[in-house]
């Protein structure tokens, strides 16, 4: 039976408000406590994958159980830095303050998971905002059963249920959800979704970060090392078969680059998944009879030069390039989330580029070139969450850097210290000084007022005198040393009258 929404928001809103999830040992402890869970359960791990989405071992491993365990352990090594107050550089006019900014928590989060990768998109946001000090509600997506039903029955074993808890459920139990009040929610999937979730927050004002999708295209010029571009470009649209944000939706090249292109990826796919990649063990299958009929039909009077097969029994549709596609063709006009790679002919990189900022912001631009111009052209003029230049989906494994969309494919970013600033709010403090000389300093803004008064405070509060903490201690040891000599001097007159 499900549990009442509500009554689980209260559960963990106060338990928030008591002050548990704000340790840092807590915190701590909670983290290595999923390291745990992932190191002893990675057989049930693998096993839900692989009933979800035919997921191989080895995908399984790599790109969902290794990803969460490097971030958490990206985390527990920074995450004494993170949780420090930062001490930006303050006006003359505080000298004598303090100025610091604190990393305040939200409260109660939302997570709702994706099933494309169920296990990385709803453990991976989860850890940032367990880092940062939130009680969690993780809601995994019902199009993954298996590994919904796994999240829920093992998570409560090792992390404290009475900050972190599962939700499963479909469409009815996630509006239910979205109707409660909570401090932060984070939602990965389809735009047409994120929508529907920023209209729930916005009733609330709720922040959000929305990471979506769209069109990530692919530009190869003659400049770049064709097998490998090949090679690269096919393992990210391949890979869980095409089921990925960031895969590569479509391939804009010169007609000579697509020949080129086309031939190459006979012998790469072959290598890849033998004769028939039906009949591969490394090569997934679409999750669910809906999306398989979407693609398919996305097939329909396409000129495709590779592949094409389909098998409705097992949802298999092979890897399938489609060649000659117009930008007015069906395969175009949404985000294709499968392994079919559509080529687009341009005549140049300004083409291409005239090309990308024609469709909506993508969530991750690939660029394959050994050209250095046309590499920073194309960088300079184009708009996207995250851009690899010579490869494909990697960037986003680099911790230290940020990972989200912008425009349709989303807002906000996270993974690493992005995740933890996600899931805090920035809180500025300003200590005053209450003795003397910082009364002194600042009394120039009491009634009445005068023109010198005026000239003074503009002098204090100028951009450019701006100083430091290390400032600020010389200043300070400046004062006292010339307070003790003045004090020596005046004790000395009285000695000497």
């Amino acid at each position: 039976m499900t549990p009442n929404p509500e009554h689980v928001v209260n559960q963990l809103r106060n338990t928030f408000n008591s002050g548990k999830t704000k340790s840092l040992i807590y915190r701590i402890q909670q983290l290595k406590a999923v390291l745990k869970l992932l190191d002893e359960q990675t057989p049930q791990i693998v096993e839900a994958l692989s009933k979800d989405l035919r997921k191989n071992e080895f995908e399984t491993i790599l790109m969902e159980i290794d990803i969460v365990k490097n971030e958490v352990k990206h985390t527990l090594m920074h995450i004494h830095d993170w949780a420090k107050a930062e001490k930006p550089s303050k006006a003359f006019a505080n000298v004598l303050d303090s100025v610091y900014i604190v990393n305040d928590p939200y409260g109660v989060v939302l997570v709702l998971g994706a099933w494309n990768y169920p296990l990385q998109l709803s453990l991976t946001p989860a850890i940032g905002a367990i880092a940062a000090g939130n009680a969690v509600l993780l809601k995994p997506s019902e199009l993954a059963p298996a590994t919904s039903k796994f999240l829920a029955e093992y998570v409560p074993k090792y992390l404290d249920s009475e900050a972190y808890q599962i939700y499963e459920g479909g469409i009815p139990e996630t509006t239910a959800l979205l109707k409660q009040r909570f401090d932060y929610i984070f939602y990965t999937g389809s735009s047409a979704v994120g929508k529907i979730v920023l209209e729930a927050a916005a009733k609330h004002l709720t922040p959000v970060t929305l990471e979506l999708g769209g069109k990530s295209p692919v530009y190869v010029d003659k400049s770049a090392d064709i097998e490998t571009a090949v090679k690269r470009i096919l393992w990210g649209k391949c890979a869980n078969a095409g089921q990925t944000c960031v895969a590569p939706d479509y391939v804009l090249c010169t007609r000579e680059v697509q020949d080129k292109f086309v031939a190459v990826s006979r012998k790469v796919l072959n290598e890849f998944y033998g004769e028939d990649a039906k009949t591969s063990k490394d090569y997934g299958r679409i999750v669910n009879e809906r999306n398989f009929q979407r693609l398919a039909n996305l097939l329909k009077g396409g000129n495709i030069a590779i592949g094409g097969d389909t098998d409705p029994s097992e949802r298999y549709i092979s890897p399938t390039i489609v060649t000659d596609v117009k930008p007015t063709d069906p395969i175009m006009q949404e985000e294709i989330f499968g392994p079919i790679l559509p080529i687009v002919t341009i005549d140049s990189a300004f083409e291409a580029i005239q090309f990308i900022n024609s469709m909506e912001k993508p969530l991750a631009l690939y660029i394959f070139s050994n050209n250095k111009k046309d590499v920073e052209q194309i960088l300079a003029n184009t708009s996207s969450g995250g851009v690899c230049v010579n490869d494909t989906v990697m960037h986003l494994v680099v911790a230290t850097l940020p990972f989200g969309g912008v425009g349709s494919s989303g807002m906000g970013s996270y993974h690493g210290k992005y995740s933890y600033d996600t899931f805090v709010h920035k809180k500025g403090v300003l200590h005053k000084n209450l003795g003397y000389i910082g009364e002194a300093l600042s009394s120039a803004k009491y009634p009445p007022y005068t023109s010198g008064k005026r000239r003074y405070l503009q002098l204090l509060l100028t951009p450019g005198m701006d100083i430091n903490g290390r400032f600020m201690s010389h200043l300070f040891t400046f004062f006292c040393g010339a307070a003790f000599v003045y004090l020596l001097k005046y004790a000395r007159s009285l000695y000497q009258s």
